[in-house]
Formats: structure tokens, C-alpha cells, sequence
């Protein structure tokens, strides 16, 4: 019924209101001097200050003031002019009711003032065919300033709506692109930190039971924590920079990288055996390097966390047109019952995989768990 307006707004067609009243009346009183023009005057502006507010509530003050008009048996006056205002409001920014019942209002308002005006000729002169032409053009005339109203409301109606679809699309847009990002760095955080941890709980592990019979293996796998924690420390102030400063990518690992992550599992106690056939002809592009560094690198993350120390065979098919990569390990103990079934890891591997415009496979096959990945390499190698 009543629509949320802002104060200056209401203030705005309240002062319209009073201004339109006092000319209104001004000109009502020095033509006849009646106040029942000022009561008539008085509802079309009461009419008029509520047009944007309630425009259902405008609408029926406006009929009321033109019936009582008609009652009194008044000529059209200066205060009918709010009509126009009262069925431009009713289109613009009534709901769907009464924006029809707007439409309406006009073809009925028409046709009644059509009958108003012609009602003394047709009572003196009887109906005639001589009354016709001058019906005709008061129904024209009237039917084409009221519907002018109307439909000029109904432009902007139709403005105002383009206009919050347009908003709802660009906030829309907005939040799918920041959703992205979100899941972007969310995937880089995980690369990085779940295959440095794994390897530092491994080193860690190792570390304690070999320290009491050989204290040169602890040293060596202090280091190694010490130089993966390093790396993966790098890694995170890179992205956190990111986050605070910058839209540019996290950290962009190649495949002059690959060899440094080989030897980071291998330390962890891991026998992984490598192989490359055939080889990249040349230079891949980044974005191949990136996807099929992650994905190898979640692949050794989680056979080395669910592995049990399982050997682990990595093949690598650089093709013309694609790379076909699979990790092969065996299935530990503890596999059989919280292995990588799921959770981020697999999910990142295969969103890498989909956004190089590849495809992912994962799951258990006999006794091992085997990742296959193929990504399509866009162009020649250069």
C-alpha cells in the first residue's frame, strides 16, 4: 500500500502538494469564487502528495474528487491537472495491479468525461448524428492526454527496472568473480601448504626414530624441514601480498621446478621412481607447466601422507597435442579407511586440471591408488 520514500521525497511532494493547492485555488476562487472548487482542489493535491507514496491511495482520492466533481456538476477546472500526475505515478511506481488498474483508470476516464462534457448538449438537443464528430474528438482528445500520462510512467517503470537488472547483474557478476578469486588463492594456499607440511612431518617423523642410532640423518632431515618450511614461508607471504595488494598470481611454479619436489619426497623417505617419455619437445605453455606441476605435486602430497612409505611410480607423456601424467602408489594401511577419496586435495587437482581444459581421474585400482591426468597443450610446443 504504501511505498518507502526517503524524507527529501516526501518533503518534495509535499511542498508540490501545497504549491499546486494555492494555485490551484488561487484560480479556482477568481473564476467563480466557490469553495466547492477549493474542496475539489484540496483532494486533487492531497491526491497529488501521495502519488509516490501510495499510488493505489492517489489513484482512488483522484476518482473521488472527479466524482464529487461530476456530483456537484463542476466544468473541468486548473486542479484536474493532477490527474496526469496521478495515472503517470500509478504506471511508474504502482505494483502490477495498479499499474493496470492505471490503464484502465484512463480508457474508463475518457469515456466519462466524454459523457460529462456532451451531457447539457445532449440534453437540450436530444442524440443526434450532429453530436457525434464533437464526441469523437473530446474521446480522442481525452483518451490521448490521459494515456500520454500513462504510458510515459510506464517508460520510466520500464527504465527503473532495466536499471536495477542491470545493478542485480553487475553485483552478480561481481561476487562470482570474487567467489573465483576466493577459490583461486584458496587452491594456491592448499598447494603449497598441505605438500610443504607433509613433507615436514615426514622429515619430523624420520628424524625421531633415527636420531638415537644415527644423529648425521636427524641433521640432514632438520634441513630439509628447515628448507621446505623456507620455501613454503616464501610462498605464503607471496599470496598473503596478494590478498592485501595486488590481483596478480600466486606463486608459478614450471617444470624446472618438478626435479626440487622430486627430491623433497624422496627425502621424506619415499621411493619414487620417475619417468619421462618422451620428453617436451620445447618450451610448454605456462599454464600446462602450472597444471601439471600441481597436480603432480598434490598426487606425492597424498601418497605421502596415505601411502604408508609405498613405492611410488610417476609417468610423464609429453605428446604434440597433450600431456598425459599418472601417479601410481600403493595403498598403505591407513588408505584403506581416511584415504584421498576426497577433501580439498582431489578437488584441486581436478579444478587444475578442468581450467587448463583437461580432465582427471582418481581413485583405487587393484592394490595402488592412481591419479591420470590429461591436458591438452593449445598450439605446437614452441
Amino acid at each position: 500500500m504504501f511505498r518507502p520514500l526517503k524524507t527529501y521525497q516526501l518533503v518534495i511532494d509535499l511542498v508540490v502538494a501545497v504549491v499546486f493547492f494555492c494555485a490551484a485555488g488561487l484560480l479556482a476562487g477568481a473564476a467563480t469564487g466557490s469553495r466547492t472548487d477549493l474542496l475539489i482542489a484540496l483532494m486533487m493535491a492531497a491526491a497529488l502528495a501521495v502519488r509516490r507514496l501510495s499510488p493505489p491511495l492517489s489513484l482512488g482520492i483522484a476518482w473521488a474528487g472527479a466524482i464529487a466533481q461530476m456530483l456537484i456538476g463542476l466544468d473541468p477546472i486548473a486542479s484536474n491537472l493532477a490527474i496526469f500526475a496521478v495515472l503517470f505515478a500509478t504506471a511508474a511506481y504502482g505494483t502490477r495491479t495498479v499499474f493496470w488498474a492505471g490503464f484502465a483508470s484512463a480508457i474508463v476516464g475518457a469515456i466519462v468525461i466524454t459523457l460529462y462534457l456532451l451531457r447539457w448538449r445532449v440534453s437540450v438537443t436530444g442524440l443526434s448524428w450532429d453530436a457525434v464528430p464533437a464526441a469523437a474528438a473530446t474521446l480522442i482528445a481525452a483518451l490521448f492526454a490521459l494515456l500520454l500520462s500513462w504510458t510515459a510512467g510506464a517508460l520510466v517503470r520500464a527504465g527503473m527496472r532495466t536499471r536495477e537488472t542491470r545493478a542485480a547483474q553487475v553485483q552478480a557478476e561481481a561476487e562470482t568473480v570474487a567467489e573465483q578469486e576466493r577459490v583461486r588463492i584458496a587452491r594456491d594456499m592448499h598447494d603449497v601448504v598441505a605438500h610443504s607440511l607433509a613433507v615436514v612431518i615426514a622429515q619430523a617423523d624420520g628424524a625421531r626414530y633415527a636420531a638415537a642410532a644415527d644423529p648425521a640423518v636427524a641433521a640432514d632431515a632438520l634441513a630439509t624441514i628447515s628448507t621446505t618450511a623456507r620455501a613454503a614461508l616464501a610462498d605464503v607471504r607471496l599470496l598473503l601480498t596478494q590478498l592485501r595488494h595486488a590481483q596478480s598470481e600466486g606463486p608459478q611454479p614450471t617444470l624446472a621446478d618438478l626435479e626440487a619436489l622430486y627430491a623433497q619426497v624422496r627425502a621424506a623417505g619415499v621411493d619414487l621412481r620417475v619417468d619421462v617419455d618422451p620428453a617436451p619437445a620445447g618450451d610448454p605453455p605456462a599454464a600446462v607447466q602450472l597444471a601439471a606441476y600441481r597436480i603432480l605435486q598434490e598426487a606425492l602430497t597424498n601418497a605421502l601422507r596415505h601411502g604408508d612409505g609405498a613405492a611410488v611410480d610417476v609417468t610423464l607423456s609429453w605428446l604434440p597435442d597433450r600431456v598425459e601424467l599418472s601417479v601410481r602408489n600403493g595403498i598403505g594401511d591407513r588408505a584403506a579407511t581416511d584415504g584421498p577419496r576426497g577433501g580439498h586435495g582431489l578437488i584441486g587437482m581436478r579444478e587444475r586440471a578442468q581450467l587448463a581444459g583437461g580432465t582427471l581421474e582418481a581413485g583405487a585400482h587393484d592394490d595402488a591408488f592412481v591419479v591420470r591426468a590429461t591436458i591438452p597443450i593449445a598450439g605446437a610446443i614452441r
